[in-house]
């Protein structure tokens, strides 16, 4: 008898088919001695639609409101039902007697395969492959170590209680807002709390009062000093006490009271996990959390360079230990030789501040795999990913810096005044830089924190001369300095993931219990979802871009209004996570959960039918659908701004101008394409225009332009995204809408 195995995805398939030997080819399988090896396509089952459940909800209408079907069946997702067939044969082949479960290694990767296996209707013994990464060596040693797939049932429970919730609650909301405002709304347990704290975020912007404060820097001795008040900080608001201060001191002298020097160690920072990578790839290269995470999966899918990328863990579990020495090896490529071969000369641990199995859950952090790459056959997106996580994991194998650290306090005239330097004395993990000119590890964590206390920093000064106790020090005229204080900053991508991860600051409640729950459950969605929320946020116009700052649209401040009250809040979905949790782990029921969520969802009904709030387009042009003749609506898309129909049914959209990579010989920033065909121009904030052609022209004769064939294959590219749907949850939902 043979087994089947069922991965996710075909390149997975392809790679765990060679493996094992399976050379065979056929219609979605590979075949072998001893293994068949089949995949999916992602999900190739789904719940059923809601139309398929009776003529009573193929029409939306408030009154057939809620939808709760007595059991929420599955179905084969159309697109794919080709592939879901032929995995379905080679599961009813005789010759098979066992199915090993080799999707993800996760809550989803769990669902893909069940799904399948439940519709098919097949009984057959499964077991389970749990690997975290696809190198020839982690599939071997896989397959030598199957589990039985029992172990993973109460996962699969949390899967499936998962997408019945988000189905339960998110189609009827969905629908209720839609009925009620006639127009194309959609709220979820994730996407609306995180519209909330943007929201949250620009109504602090908007309401803060900058206030002046004033430090002062005096010279003496060769070096510059700060003052410090009698509550130790280095700023005032008051401009008068600051003059006084100044008045007294200069040309005064002061006597060094203090001289401490202490021996430090700065150690290297955490792992990666997604989040935490996807936060340093926004701040340092400006990518999407959805393009870190694309860029990942092509490193692990088709590179295999790097473990699974959808981790929550910054640790490394112990049987991890053994294999660094083989990782190191694989990372000797580009800038990074000199340091693994430094690190190969003696025996590699792994310490308590990388390695604890308590601190991991169902996979470890981000790290290279034992097979190497060459950097040139990377795409500049990917290489800077990889170096991200090669530089990480390699700052953690390095000893920590140590460094002196001097601080001398000075006495003048009733007033304190402070510096602070420090030297290097062995950089340890500091030499480690990521490529490109950036330098991600080059300030101490303890200066940040410090600046942060102090309002008006006191930098180091990395050389000073040696001060003794008692030394009298002539203060020469100092320079009064001046600032305001700031309003929180706009989030950007980077700062709604880390948000999204820890949200407790924009909770209502004061329960410190919720406030434990949602930091235990990791925040708002998963990991591997988060990237996703934002993609749907920006693509259904609840939120847009300007320059890196992320911006409610009024869109998105609306549906705020009009949404239930509790899916506006974190608490909420940290409620929901901790319960799935415990059905993963078999301390909690699915029907359970279930029925707490059925009766949640017949409040929320009530509370959107009873609402008297009303829903305004207030982005309607004078400019009529030419599909439909209704008016459209002009809105700003992550990349630049198009026309939509209002009427979902329809679909209509048209691209009317897209942000590029060609920066403005003016200004520098960003340039958008507008127009069509001949008419086509670059246009910047700054006032510049140029035509397409001058552009090519002018860059051509500079040496330094794009090829006719880049530029055409730049436009087939954005008109192949105009012809795209609307990437939201509710996308095919939204298409059969036939309101009544």
């Amino acid at each position: 008898m043979k087994s089947l195995v069922i991965a996710e995805k075909p390149s997975v398939g392809r790679d765990i088919a060679r493996v094992l030997d399976c050379k065979k080819g056929g219609n979605g399988f590979l075949e072998g001695k001893d293994y068949i090896v089949t995949w999916a396509l992602g999900h190739l089952v789904e719940l059923s639609d809601p139309e398929s459940y009776g003529e009573q909800w193929k029409v939306w209408k408030m009154e057939t409101l809620p939808m709760l079907p007595e059991k929420l069946e599955i179905q084969v997702i159309k697109k794919t039902g080709k592939q879901y067939q032929a995995v379905k044969t080679q599961m009813y082949r005789k010759d098979v007697g066992e199915i090993i479960i080799a999707t993800d290694a996760g809550r989803e990767g769990e669902l893909v395969a069940r799904w399948i296996i439940q519709k098919a209707g097949v009984r057959k013994p499964m077991k389970r492959l749990w690997i975290s990464s696809v190198t020839d060596k982690a599939i071997r040693q896989g397959f030598a170590n199957l589990r039985d797939a029992k172990e993973y049932r109460n996962l699969y429970e949390a899967a499936v209680a998962r997408a019945e919730a988000d189905w339960l609650v998110g189609l009827n909301a969905t629908r209720a807002l839609t009925v009620k405002h006639n127009a194309q709304l959609s709220c979820g347990r994730v996407q609306t709390p995180t519209l909330a704290m943007i929201a949250k975020r620009e109504a602090q912007i908007k309401g803060f009062k900058p206030k002046t404060y004033y430090g002062l820097k005096v010279k003496g001795g060769g070096i510059f000093w700060s003052w410090k008040s009698k509550n130790n900080s280095a700023a005032t608001y008051s401009e008068e006490e600051i003059k006084k201060v100044k008045e007294s001191v200069t040309n005064g002298s002061g006597v060094v009271e203090e001289v401490k020097k202490k021996q430090q160690k700065s150690y290297a920072p955490l792992l990666y996990d997604l989040t935490s990578l996807q936060q340093d790839a926004n701040s340092l290269f400006g990518f999407s959390a959805k393009q870190t995470l694309n860029y990942m999966q092509r490193l692990y899918e088709h590179y295999k360079v790097v473990t699974y990328p959808r981790t929550d863990s910054r640790y490394l579990t112990q049987d991890i230990v053994e294999t660094l020495p083989e990782r190191v090896k694989a990372c000797r490529g580009g800038d990074y030789g000199p340091v693994c071969s430094r690190l190969l000369k003696s025996p590699i641990r792994g310490n308590a501040s990388f390695v604890n199995d308590k601190k991991v859950s169902d996979h470890h952090a981000i790290i290279p795999t034992e097979q190497s790459v060459s950097l040139r056959d990377l795409e500049y997106g990917e290489r800077k990913i990889y170096e991200l996580v090669v530089s990480r994991f390699l700052a953690v194998l390095l000893p920590p810096c140590e460094y002196e650290q001097t601080e001398v306090a000075v006495f003048c005239e009733g007033e304190h005044f402070t510096a602070k330097g420090r030297v290097i004395r062995e950089p340890g993990w500091q030499e480690i830089r990521t490529i490109g000119g950036q330098t991600a590890y080059e300030d101490f964590q303890e200066d940040a924190a410090y600046e942060k206390r102090e309002n008006d920093a006191l930098k180091f000064q990395e050389s000073m001369p040696e001060f003794t106790e008692g030394q009298k020090i002539l203060f020469e005229e100092g320079r009064i300095t001046e600032g305001q204080t700031k309003p929180p900053a706009p989030f950007t991508e980077a700062t709604l993931l880390a948000a999204m991860e820890n949200p407790v600051k924009y909770m209502e409640s004061s329960d410190q219990g919720l406030k434990k729950t949602l930091g235990e459950t990791g925040g708002l969605g998963t990991v591997a979802t988060r990237a996703d929320i934002i993609e749907k946020l920006f693509n259904s116009f609840m939120i847009e871009k300007k320059e890196q700052s992320i911006h409610l649209t009024s869109k998105g401040r609306q549906v705020l209004e009009l949404a239930p009250q509790g899916l506006t809040s974190p608490e909420l979905t940290a409620k929901w996570e901790q319960e799935l949790a415990d059905i993963a782990k078999g301390k909690a029921k699915k029907k359970d959960f279930e029925a707490k969520i059925r009766n949640y969802t017949v409040d929320i009904v009530k509370d959107i039918a009873a609402s008297s709030k009303t829903y305004r387009h207030d982005n309607l042009t004078g400019k009529k659908c030419p599909d439909c003749g209704k008016l459209l609506l002009e809105v700003n898309h992550k990349n630049g701004r198009m026309l939509v129909c209002q009427d979902r049914e329809c679909g209509y959209r048209k691209n009317l101008s897209r942000v590029t990579n060609a920066r403005c010989p003016q200004c520098h920033k960003k340039m958008e394409l507008v127009g069509e065909g001949d008419n086509q121009r670059f246009v910047c904030v700054c006032g510049y225009r140029e035509k397409l052609s001058a552009f090519e022209k002018r860059k051509k004769e500079s040496g330094g332009g794009v090829s006719k064939k880049d530029v055409n294959k730049y436009m087939n590219k954005m008109k192949q995204e105009a012809k795209e749907p609307v990437n939201n949850a509710f996308a095919e939902a939204f298409a059969k809408i036939k309101l009544q």
